[in-house]
């Protein structure tokens, strides 16, 4: 456990984060720690756990309240889009926190905010933002890494977080210059595997990219569904409308977390004016071979068509 009482201050979606727990992946800022937009603390919160968890429970939410515990790591309790509660367990440790920090945490902060947090990568391309969504083990990363060995840069790896602005247009707010890639991903792309890794998951790399990183929100003109097939060959098709809700429903980051907050209506809504402005598409990969240069060049394709 991280024992020194001082703050730092970082960014990542736009927003100031005043934490005690070193987040070492996220820019650190010298700013007013009193105007941080989320404050993050360490307090002890074994007296609310039992009061809201039912026995045998890993997790509650109650109105803008949000509350889960890692094994023996910690609880969290996430707060009106602006607070992160921190109580460690016996097994805390300060690099695995802040795992769940930037992913569980921040998924459903942005929810409480009412930003879209999609599960994927973004880059920016031609000045405008594309998504790379799927499930776990997809390849978002990989592919997205391609990609960034011509011109274009990262905009965000893992989550996603799309807002609407007042003219409900779309775009995508940048979170921070790291890409997460596994050991095989590195050997082919050819990077290497001298990287941090991360914890707990010895074959998979935190990998810096701060001279590839667009830290300016984009424009969101397109969102690329990422599958596994069978098949042979590399195939991408236009999805049409009902489908286009299907989709960002199922790779909206923590899900399950949309009819706990009560936010239904509000994803839909999301939902509804992301589809209706942009390109969605779904790019079926083989499950055999390294098939990201190919899956890059079928993306970019499909965007000089477009345009």
């Amino acid at each position: 456990m991280n024992d020194n009482v001082d703050f730092a201050v970082y960014k990542v979606f736009g927003l100031t984060v005043r934490s005690p727990i070193p987040l070492w992946e996220l820019p650190q800022l010298e700013a007013n720690m009193e105007d941080a937009d989320i404050v993050i603390e360490i307090a002890d919160l074994s007296k609310l756990w039992s009061a809201l968890v039912q026995t045998g429970k890993k997790s509650v939410v109650l109105n803008n309240l949000y509350m889960f515990q890692v094994s023996d790591i910690a609880r969290f309790c996430v707060l009106n889009g602006n607070k992160i509660i921190v109580s460690p367990l016996t097994g805390y440790d300060d690099d695995r926190v802040s795992l769940f920090l930037l992913g569980t945490c921040m998924g459903a902060l942005l929810m409480q905010r009412k930003i879209l947090p999609l599960h994927g990568s973004a880059l920016a391309i031609n000045g405008k933002a594309y998504g790379f969504i799927g499930l776990s083990g997809a390849g978002k990363s990989t592919l997205a890494s391609a990609l960034l060995k011509s011109e274009y840069q990262l905009l965000s790896d893992d989550v996603i977080a799309v807002s609407l602005s007042h003219d409900n247009t779309p775009f995508i707010t940048p979170s921070y210059p790291q890409q997460k890639l596994w050991q095989e991903s590195l050997k082919e792309l050819g990077i290497g595997d001298t990287y941090r890794p991360i914890f707990n998951r010895e074959t998979k790399f935190a990998v810096p990219v701060p001279s590839k990183f667009f830290a300016e929100p984009l424009p969101l003109a397109g969102l690329f569904e990422l599958v596994i097939t069978d098949n042979k060959k590399a195939e991408t098709h236009l999805i049409q409308r009902l489908e286009r809700l299907q989709i960002l429903l199922r790779h909206t980051y923590r899900n399950s977390l949309i009819s706990r907050f009560r936010l239904l209506e509000w994803h839909f809504s999301m939902s509804v004016a992301i589809a209706n402005q942009i390109g969605i598409f779904r790019l079926c990969r083989p499950k055999c071979g390294f098939t990201a240069y190919h899956l890059a060049s079928q993306v970019l394709a499909v965007l000089n068509k477009e345009e």
